[in-house]
């Protein structure tokens, strides 16, 4: 359990950012910057409509304006702005002295509901909602606000967006007197800078989602070090059920284990294609832990790589009196390859090889030339949460590979791996480079040295972009992500520890937000049988994400999976990152006492909507005083098709604007108006998923809409397309998708009849909620269904 050391105890997490700075690192600040009203923008004054019509953004006396909306006020003078349209600018600041590290004043934030992305370990972000400045935590990497000019008006909303300017890294956060705050730092005192004019990307817009599209695609052409998601190809392994030996097995993971598992997953009808090894198969050493003595907790972030082989584990044979020779990790992926029928097989590695890094005298490294480093953390990431595997990195020092290398290595690695028919590998540990960065060029510089590396190599080896990346929830790496497509998106899926079991599925769909735009946020892995297990796999099937569980062997829930995963071993994934809706984004679905998380995605034809209970569960971390509010056994909430962003994206052309709408749970149909709304009750850690299908008038008289899959939770992932027949074809609809089971749709009329791939099956009608059912047999793996009035 990671906590915060005694020098920082007795520290306010929202102080005034100077008190956890050394004397060399100052706040600048102007005199003009104080005395000034902050702008409340739920009141209902306004700003004469013409004054800032075409003006780009300006600080004008003491305030910052972006596209007319007073976004910040008490503005010092050393505050510069670099308009880049009317509703977006750089925001930087300059002192009178270099420095490594500076923490600027921006200005005063205050009255208006925000929400903050920020890391509250080294490795991981949370989220914070908040109304000031003062709200805001250290080491903020997205500020979101709300403005409004009368509480029941429209919403506009100001986006800020601290990047990488140089050799700097930007971060956010407030202090107690409601200032935002600016803090750039190299990571390296001979790194040094007295201005950084483009510290922050800021702009505002009416639609959220759009805003952060737009912003983060004007960043991928302003800074050129990253690709947008939508531009990144997506491995395969995203569209296939997988199976993680790290909660099934930890450090002792095996072959006869690994073939365990996979059986009992393929008995139980849902079939891994996508297998991750996970920490464990390595050849590593540790001196901190010795064999056959008591196990020291932290110790295994000592042990470090010997070699870029496997370890005695995947050497040895089945039988070692048969006097074989070791097959080898080859032999061993072919075998369950060709016996379990896996697509893809991934090994886990850090990022420097292991926790520890490689080992300088290791012979096999030498190579490398690694040499033992101590991590250096910053000030912002002391004044949050500890994390062990940081602490225990920064006593036993790292075996750090010479940037100069990092190419070698990484393609000597994975050039081995592609040659024991290995598919791809999870990068894990990738912040670390941050404290590393000292003597090195400072952290941005080594972040992209060794992305640069690592993304190069991944390309020359591997067929299908084929990484996970992993604790590497930092600007400095995600702006450095030009290829990677897949980022884990939260700190680790704990099973043992229920409190966290909320706070990881909203974490993950706050995250996804920011993350999403960059790449496929990953949820991480979860036990199919577990108390929480339900809630844990609805988000995965709204998250547009990878899904895979890492269940003991024979420990499995096979009801809850076989609602995830077809026979095939496919899975139903959605079309985007799923993401709050736009009414949950400044509410805290963990800890306000009576707000329900809703996360919104699309399929090919319909739209899905899940929404939990996560209240009453757990707290957020790294809070002065985590207050949870009383809690109700059930919370209600309103859930409307309006939730759904975009749509129109899956609306025919014409369209009623009526919504047929499933409850996964009650098992029933409605018909809803887009703006018509439906009471949701649920209890802790409950949920339900919804699947909105737009109704279309066909053949001028039948009201239809494809529902999908009903027994999945995502029954419309199934749905590919639904067409009408011409009247030589009785005037029918056909609907083209995959999987077999329960196919649902709304239709006003009773059909006449029904086709699966041009043979007649039976179909129920149910009159009271107009839902058609049709059973497509199993065995098949793609249909057409036919349905004839």
């Amino acid at each position: 359990m990671a906590l915060i050391p005694p020098s920082l105890g007795s520290l306010q997490l929202n102080a005034p950012f100077s008190s956890f700075l050394s004397p060399k690192h100052t706040i600048f600040t102007s005199p003009h910057g104080h005395g000034f009203g902050c702008v409340c923008l739920h009141k209902t004054w306004r700003r004469p409509p013409s004054m800032f019509l075409t003006n780009k953004p300006v600080i004008k006396d003491g305030v910052l304006s972006i596209n007319g909306k007073d976004t910040l006020t008490g503005v010092p003078d050393n505050v510069v702005v670099t308009p880049l349209s009317n509703s977006s600018a750089f925001v930087g600041a300059t002192s009178t002295l270099p420095d490594s590290r500076h923490v600027f004043r921006l200005g005063l934030i205050q009255d208006i509901r925000l929400l903050c992305l920020f890391r509250f370990k080294l490795w991981w972000m949370i989220p914070r909602m908040g109304n000031s400045g003062q709200d805001i935590p250290i080491e903020t990497q997205m500020l979101l606000l709300e403005a409004k000019e009368e509480p029941d008006g429209p919403a506009s909303y100001i986006l800020f967006l601290p990047v990488l300017d140089g050799d700097f890294r930007s971060s956010l956060q407030g202090n107690q007197s409601n200032e935002l705050e600016l803090c750039v730092e190299s990571g390296d005192p001979a790194i040094v800078t007295s201005r950084s004019l483009k510290a922050v990307f800021v702009n505002c817009g009416d639609n959220p989602f759009d805003l952060m599209n737009q912003s983060m695609k004007t960043l991928e052409k302003h800074l050129g070090t990253f690709s947008h998601r939508e531009t990144k190809q997506m491995p395969g392994m995203l569209d296939w059920f997988g199976w993680c030996t790290w909660d099934a097995f930890y450090h002792g993971v095996n072959p006869q284990g690994i073939r365990d598992g996979l059986k009992s997953l393929s008995e139980g009808g849902t079939p891994a294609k996508f297998l991750i090894i996970d920490d464990g198969w390595q050849d590593t050493t540790n001196e901190f832990q010795k064999e056959g003595e008591p196990f020291i907790e932290g110790s295994q972030f000592g042990a470090r790589l010997v070699s870029i082989k496997e370890n005695n584990k995947f050497r040895e044979t089945a039988n070692e009196d048969l006097n074989e020779a070791p097959s080898g990790l080859k032999d061993f992926v072919s075998d369950i390859k060709s016996t379990f029928g896996l697509k893809y097989v991934y090994v886990w590695h850090a990022l420097l090889g292991y926790w520890g890094g490689f080992h300088p005298d290791a012979p096999e490294g030498r190579k490398y030339n690694p040499k033992l480093k101590f991590p250096i953390q910053s000030p912002g990431n002391l004044a949050n949460m500890r994390d062990i595997s940081m602490d225990c990195m920064e006593k036993y020092g790292i075996g750090a590979i010479d940037p100069a290398k990092a190419s070698e290595f990484y393609d000597d690695l994975h050039s081995y791996l592609v040659s024991q028919d290995v598919d791809g590998v999870k990068v894990d540990v990738q912040n670390i480079l941050e404290t590393l960065a000292t003597g090195l060029g400072g952290r941005v510089s080594l972040t992209r040295k060794f992305q640069q590396a690592l993304e190069k190599s991944i390309a020359a080896n591997f067929q299908d972009n084929s990484i996970i990346c992993c604790m590497g929830l930092s600007t400095d790496t995600l702006y450095n992500a030009r290829r990677s497509a897949i980022t884990r998106a939260s700190d680790d899926y704990y099973p043992k520890i229920p409190t966290t079991q909320s706070l990881h599925i909203a974490a993950v769909a706050f995250n996804s937000i920011f993350l999403g735009e960059v790449v496929v946020p990953d949820w991480d892995m979860f036990y199919s049988l577990h108390s929480a297990a339900e809630f844990h796999a609805v988000a995965r099937a709204v998250g547009g994400c990878g899904v895979y569980v890492s269940d003991k062997p024979g420990q499995h829930d096979f009801e809850i999976l076989r609602r995830l995963v077809l026979p095939d071993g496919s899975v139903l994934r959605a079309k985007y990152p799923g993401r709050p809706s736009r009414d949950c984004l400044f509410n805290d679905p963990v800890m306000d006492g009576e707000s329900l998380l809703k996360i919104w995605n699309l399929n090919k034809v319909t739209g899905v909507i899940g929404v939990f209970n996560c209240q009453g569960a757990g707290s957020w971390p790294c809070l002065d005083n985590p207050v949870q509010k009383d809690v109700s056994p059930k919370l209600s909430g309103q859930v409307s098709p309006a939730d759904i962003e975009y749509f129109e994206e899956v609306a025919p052309t014409p369209w009623t604007g009526d919504c047929a709408v499933f409850s996964f749970k009650a098992g029933s149909l409605s018909r809803l108006p887009k703006r018509g709304s439906f009471d949701v009750k649920l209890k802790i850690l409950e949920c339900d998923v919804f699947t909105v299908s737009p109704i279309k008038v066909y053949h001028g008289k039948v009201h239809f809409a494809a529902i999908g899959l009903i027994d999945m939770y995502n029954s419309g992932g199934a749905v590919e397309t639904v067409e009408a027949l011409n009247a030589s074809d009785n005037g029918g609809i056909s609907i083209k998708g995959r999987g077999a089971g329960r196919f649902g749709a709304y239709t006003n009329e009773k059909p006449k009849l029904c086709s699966v791939n041009s043979k007649e099956e039976a179909f129920t009608f149910r009159d009271e909620d107009n839902l058609l059912t049709i059973t497509i047999p199993s065995g098949t793996n793609f249909w057409e269904i036919v349905v004839s009035y």
